[in-house]
This record gives structure tokens, sequence and C-alpha cells, in this order.
């Protein structure tokens, strides 16, 4: 189930910044991007640089990209967010969230032809420049079948009405995503 972003006062601002967060995005190492955390959920090629995790900031990373920090810090109930960027071939498995509190929106960066993202009986193709937003806990898959990579800036945010207490999370999904958060050392 896709989210009418409309109802989020920061989508004009993110959607405003999307070519400052593009321009940080490349400005950035490949050597710098991590495997994404929950490995079981694809085989290789997604990877990610992370500027908060479950409300811990990174500040090593933000300060790298302070252009698309200062746009995060404007999104009421950031809880999450970094870059996420699916190389040629890859393909995130049908799995579903872990908090009914949140929401997961995409600002679409890099979006090669043949990608894009299931969730439920909906599929979507990103535009770059363009945010969208999802229910998570609804089963989704997102693939790149092209020959170049799909790169987004995605974000986890409180859903209107949720607040921190209502967040809750598996002890072991908790776990995988500390120990592969991209933290810096």
């Amino acid at each position: 189930m896709f989210i009418d972003t409309s109802q989020f006062e920061f989508t004009s601002r993110l959607e405003a910044g999307w070519r400052d967060i593009l321009q940080e995005m490349e400005d950035l190492e490949t050597r710098e991007l991590i495997p994404w955390p929950e490995r079981h959920l694809y085989g290789q090629g997604w990877d990610a640089f992370g500027f908060y995790l479950l409300g811990e900031r990174f500040d090593e990373n933000c300060a790298r990209c302070p252009k698309t920090t200062h746009l995060l810090d404007s999104i009421p109930g950031l809880r999450s967010a970094g870059f996420s960027v699916l190389q040629p071939g890859a393909r995130i498995e049908p799995h579903i969230g872990y908090s009914h509190a949140l929401y997961v929106g995409h600002l679409a960066l890099i979006v090669p032809e043949k990608c894009g993202i299931r969730v439920g009986r909906e599929t979507y193709h990103w535009t770059p420049g363009r945010f969208m937003a999802f229910n998570d806990m609804i089963e989704h898959e997102a693939w790149n079948d092209d020959t170049t990579r799909r790169v987004v800036l995605l974000i986890e945010f409180l859903r209107p009405g949720k607040s921190e207490v209502d967040l809750a999370m598996s002890p072991e999904l908790a776990q995988a995503l500390q120990q592969g958060a991209g933290k810096p050392e």
C-alpha cells in the first residue's frame, strides 16, 4: 500500500533538494557503502550509507553530506535514513517490516528503467526527484534488472498519530541492524 505523500509537509522540501542530495551521494566513494545488514533478504548487491539508525545519528556520515542531513533533520519523527543502493541484478526478497508505527519513504535519485518495487499487489517505478512512501508492514519486494545501479534516499519515520512509545521491534532485528549499521569505527 503506497501512501499519499502530499500529507507530509517535508515532501516538498525533499523533492526541492533532490539534486543537492544526489550530488552528495555521487561525491561518496563506492568503498564507503556497506552491505545492507539484513543479508537474509538478498544475496548480494544491496548497499547502504547510513545517516540515522533507530534514532541514532552517525555524525561522521552526516558531516560528509551536510545538505542531505539538513533536510533529514527537518523530518518529524525520523527514525532511520540512508542511501540505499540496489546494484544491477540485485533482488530484495518479499518481506514485511518490523513496526506498525513507521512508514518507509524513498526519495528517488538514480533510477534505471528495469527496476521497481511491489507493495502488496501494487507495483511502482521510481521517478528521479520524487518522494514515495509505503506501509512496509505489507509484504514488499524490490528489484533492479537493469545494468546500472538504483539509488534512493531511504527513510523510516513515525506514522501520523504515532509516538516513540508505539515502536516495537524484535530483539533479533535490532541486534542485526546494530551490527551492520555502518556506524563509523
